[in-house]
């Protein structure tokens, strides 16, 4: 069975699907491993480093489409140019954004490819260690932070110098999923004072036992939380009541950083631009959610901007600024993800096995995913 690793045909992207050490891994579990020349230099990875684990190198996508049996992506196919080089019959794993790009699911189940979601794997134990999801989450958490600390005004730690004290920088986390837990933990270590909210009352010890202060509004959160263990989208008039709460908190902190991103849907606005006017000149928000429009009413997805002397940053695909470990993590993913998909070197699609009945997106031209198909407006019967 020939695994192939093409260069990643999406703008930016700098991550590569399988790092060096990884083709090792899947040699001894009986692949073969091919990658495409030049795949993953803007990670930090040499193509001789991929020889001396055992890969072979193809020239050009084209002989490695043609060659592989399976496909490891790390973002979706790139309409005018991976789909075409697809055949029936082959398997395709990758960030697929199926919830947030359903017809792009479509064209793909066109092409008569096998292809998993990893968006989709549940979120249960023996899943762990194929959570590409909570992978990128883990370094988007932590360079957010580091965004902030390059545009604010401030330093982070509290210093005592001979020219006098210098206070700690105030940190606000909103949403203490993985990425906000990253980022507690990294402004901590940096020396900040850092105070996070939730909507899921659960994770105060999670934000405590980082040293942070949990921040409690009188809000009503029973239905929270979704049985996977996510936030759940909350209606506007939830959203209303927690923003009049959060003012005074944003308003005395110097950054500011969002997580409340939900899967396909856009996201909420949790940051007016009434909010920000009370925030100080020179104070910081990072919008990690502005891929889906943004927790903040007035940020600009990919694009910094200042209001009111306010640093507003709304990053897309933090994950690819870190490109080295991001790959490093995301390959342990896909590895372990592959390992249970194939039994003795042939496809076991044991639709008994949640992780593979849940991430199925697309088999014999046809789109299978029940939620993908709901969002199409398919039969889901």
């Amino acid at each position: 069975m020939i695994v192939g690793v093409p260069q990643e045909s999406h703008p930016d992207e700098r991550r590569v699907a399988l790092v060096p050490s990884f083709v090792s891994t899947l040699v001894k579990a009986g692949f073969e491993v091919l990658i495409q020349r030049g795949a993953g230099e803007k990670a930090g990875f040499q193509d001789s480093a991929y020889e001396e684990k055992g890969a072979s190198l193809a020239g050009d996508e084209k002989q490695l489409f043609a060659s592989a049996e399976v496909v490891l992506k790390v973002q979706g196919m790139d309409t005018n140019s991976d789909l075409k080089l697809l055949r029936s019959g082959q398997i395709v794993l990758g960030l697929l954004n199926p919830l947030g790009a359903p017809k792009a699911a479509q064209d793909l189940a066109a092409t008569g490819v096998t292809s998993f979601a990893l968006e989709l794997l549940p979120r249960i134990t023996r899943a762990q260690p194929m959570d590409v999801l909570s992978s990128m989450a883990t370094i988007a958490g932590y360079k957010a932070v580091l965004l902030a600390a390059s545009a604010l005004n401030k330093i982070y730690p509290m210093m005592i110098t001979a020219a006098g004290t210098i206070t700690p920088a105030k940190v606000f986390v909103v949403g203490a999923g993985v990425a906000g837990l990253q980022a507690i933990a990294t402004a901590r270590r940096l020396g900040a004072a850092v105070q996070a909210y939730d909507v899921r009352p659960a994770v105060k010890e999670q934000v405590e036992s980082l040293e942070a202060k949990f921040v409690e509004l009188e809000l009503e959160t029973g239905e929270a939380e979704t049985s996977g263990g996510y936030a759940k989208a909350m209606g506007e008039e939830f959203y209303k009541r927690q923003r009049e709460m959060m003012t005074k908190v944003v308003a005395d902190s110097d950054v500011v950083i969002t997580t409340a991103a939900i899967p396909g849907k856009k996201s909420p606005v949790l940051i007016t631009a009434e909010m920000v006017k009370g925030m100080r000149p020179g104070t910081v928000i990072i919008d990690m959610a502005a891929e889906g429009g943004g927790n903040c009413e007035l940020t600009r997805p990919g694009e910094t901007i200042e209001a009111n002397g306010v640093n507003i940053i709304g990053p897309l695909n933090l994950p690819s600024t870190v490109p080295y470990h991001a790959s490093q993590m995301y390959s342990k993913n896909v590895s372990e993800f592959l390992q249970n998909l194939f039994k003795d070197g042939k496809l076991s699609l044991n639709m008994e096995d949640q992780i593979i009945r849940d991430s199925l997106l697309t088999h014999d031209g046809e789109v299978v995913n029940p939620q993908v198909r709901e969002l199409l407006g398919l039969n889901t019967e």
